[in-house]
């Protein structure tokens, strides 16, 4: 009998692909494992919204929650492939802490009475490659993945935070609280020793999300 605790188990790749198939499924369809954080808007007040402000409004979080779906599947797939298991288990901690941001955009997409983008199997498969691919590229690669996604992130949030109304205290407090989380996220991939991406691949980047945002808004 093993009686080696859970945590220090070391998995096969094959354990590795269908624990990602399984929290692939949980993103896209069902439920994933969160922190149990409390959702930053609980016990806010609903805003008295114009119809036209919360179409709005609905369709920025449908691009945040797309965006932690990428998120997620960015974090899996590095963690598939990342070859220190320092590295693969910080991809996996940071993986679990976007789960939190993940069910609040829903949460906050239901009090909205929107849904979530069609698109979103498409956004996670692509992502997963890109994330695997840097992975396999190296550690410090993986790593200065991480921070050059988490800054572009920051930057993507704080555009919305400007054009969220005023007086939409949840919608902003979700927003608030992902922004600082991303910061936190950048900073420990760095000190870890994520490397600086190349422009051409920073630039690249910047494309695909711009490519992402305006797609989801509408779909």
């Amino acid at each position: 009998m093993n009686n080696q605790p859970t945590h220090s188990r070391r998995y096969s790749p094959l354990d590795r692909l269908l624990i990602n198939t399984d929290q692939a499924l949980r993103t896209l369809f069902g439920r994933p494992s969160t922190t149990e954080r409390r959702n930053p808007a609980a016990g806010l007040m609903e805003p008295d919204l114009r119809d036209e402000q919360r179409r709005h409004v609905a369709r920025l979080m449908r691009i945040n929650h797309t965006g932690e779906i990428c998120a997620q599947a960015l974090y899996q797939g590095q963690a598939l492939t990342a070859k220190l298991p320092e590295t693969r288990q910080r991809m996996e901690r940071s993986a679990k802490e976007e789960n939190d941001h993940l069910a609040w955009c829903e949460e906050r997409l239901n009090e909205l009475g929107d849904r979530k983008s069609l698109l979103n199997p498409l956004w996670y498969a692509g992502s997963f490659a890109m994330g695997a691919a840097a992975g396999l590229a190296g550690d410090k690669w993986s790593l200065g993945f991480v921070v050059e996604t988490e800054r572009q992130v920051e930057n993507h949030l704080d555009d919305h935070l400007g054009q969220i109304p005023v007086h939409d205290e949840k919608s902003r407090a979700i927003l608030e609280r992902m922004k600082a989380d991303e910061v936190r996220h950048a900073q420990i991939a760095k000190a870890a020793g994520g490397a600086d991406l190349p422009a051409p691949i920073r630039a690249a980047m910047k494309l695909t999300s711009r490519v992402m945002t305006r797609t989801v808004y509408w779909v």
